[in-house]
């Protein structure tokens, strides 16, 4: 079988579920780009390794999946762990089928249950931040309109008074008014059209960690683990500078109690991977991480809706905003937390955005 025909090719890389194909000596024939994101190996490398040596099966030898392949029968097994050669393990459901037509020929397929979750709490996630942007816009419009006729209200009655004791009085209603009045517009996130331009995501990278570093206190420091190869994105160079940097504030007062604080920016590129319902090609990933105390539990289900904070002094808009502009470029906010480190990973496709 010559897997140089551009048609399986193209049709086997443009797959989700990874797919290899095994020879009957076990050796490694081929693998799709679904195939090399989840081993987390390359293909050009691998070719020829046995498929044995690439994973583990429960933590033994894949003993069942080298008896299949050597008696040429069908093999199916679910919610089985692999753990890769770094020690990641993942949770999958493989698939091995001898080709009838060829006498040495076997293809596997691999999903990942682990992804199959991730993609349905990623779609509740975006269902339910839209959800919560309809309401908060219909309840800001209901609270805007009084405000306006109440600020309106302390200026006509400013002017008729002489008596500045109680100018104060009006004078602390309007301020008061505006604050409310900013707080909103806070509230309902980004609202202007977005101006797209060609972005060099390390450089916006690097302009947030130094607004950053001007505020840090002298116990937290910032590492960088950058890749340099990263293609321009398209994107609003203010919007996603405020949202970066609404997750690094975010990192920074986390480790405020911290005797030792590290933040650490990492950014990287990822293929096959699904936001919502839709299927990149590729996409950046840039992972902010803290190694402070983690989110507290009951914060979890609820951290990108406006006005959840940690902090007693917090607003709670700061995550509810950032998530907004990045669902904006078509990417999602996602986080991983426990004592000792907490990640905030921002996926960004690499495709342009039709606004």
């Amino acid at each position: 079988m010559k897997l140089a025909e551009p048609l399986y090719r193209s049709i086997f890389d443009n797959m989700h579920i990874a797919v290899l194909l095994v020879d009957d000596e076990m050796a490694l024939r081929y693998m799709n780009a679904s195939a090399e994101s989840l081993l987390q190996i390359s293909a050009q490398r691998q070719l020829g390794a046995r498929i044995d040596s690439l994973f583990s099966e429960n933590g033994a030898y894949p003993e069942g999946l080298v008896k299949a392949i050597s008696e040429r029968q069908r093999l199916t097994k679910r919610k089985t762990l692999l753990r890769l050669p770094n020690l990641e393990e993942i949770s999958v459901n493989y698939t091995v089928t001898p080709f009838h037509d060829q006498d040495s020929w076997f293809l596997m397929e691999i999903e990942q249950l682990d992804r199959v979750l991730q993609i349905s709490q990623e779609e509740m996630l975006v269902s339910s931040q839209a959800v919560a942007q309809h309401m908060i816009r219909g309840l800001a419009h209901e609270i805007k309109n009084p405000l306006g006729g109440l600020r309106g209200a302390a200026q006509l009655l400013e002017r008729e008074l002489d008596n500045d004791e109680h100018r104060e009085y009006t004078d602390i209603i309007i301020q008061e008014a505006d604050r409310l009045r900013n707080l909103v517009d806070r509230l309902l996130g980004p609202h202007k059209s977005m101006q797209m331009e060609s972005l060099n995501i390390l450089e916006v990278l690097e302009y947030v960690r130094k607004l950053v570093a001007v505020e840090c206190p002298s116990h937290i420091r910032t590492l960088i683990d950058y890749d340099p190869s990263i293609p321009n994105i398209c994107g609003d160079r203010e919007q996603l500078v405020q949202a970066m940097l609404n997750i690094m504030r975010n990192a920074m007062q986390a480790l405020s109690d911290q005797e030792v604080g590290v933040i650490t920016l990492r950014t990287r590129i990822q293929r096959k991977f699904t936001i919502g319902n839709t299927q990149h090609n590729i996409i950046l990933r840039v992972d902010i991480t803290d190694n402070g105390p983690g989110i507290p539990a009951d914060l979890v289900d609820n951290l990108f809706f406006p006005m959840v904070s940690g902090r007693a002094e917090g607003t709670g808009l700061g995550l509810s905003i950032a998530q907004s502009v990045v669902n904006r470029h078509n990417g999602l906010i996602k986080f991983e937390t426990q004592r000792g480190e907490t990640t905030f990973s921002i996926f960004l496709p690499l495709e342009p955005i039709n606004e």
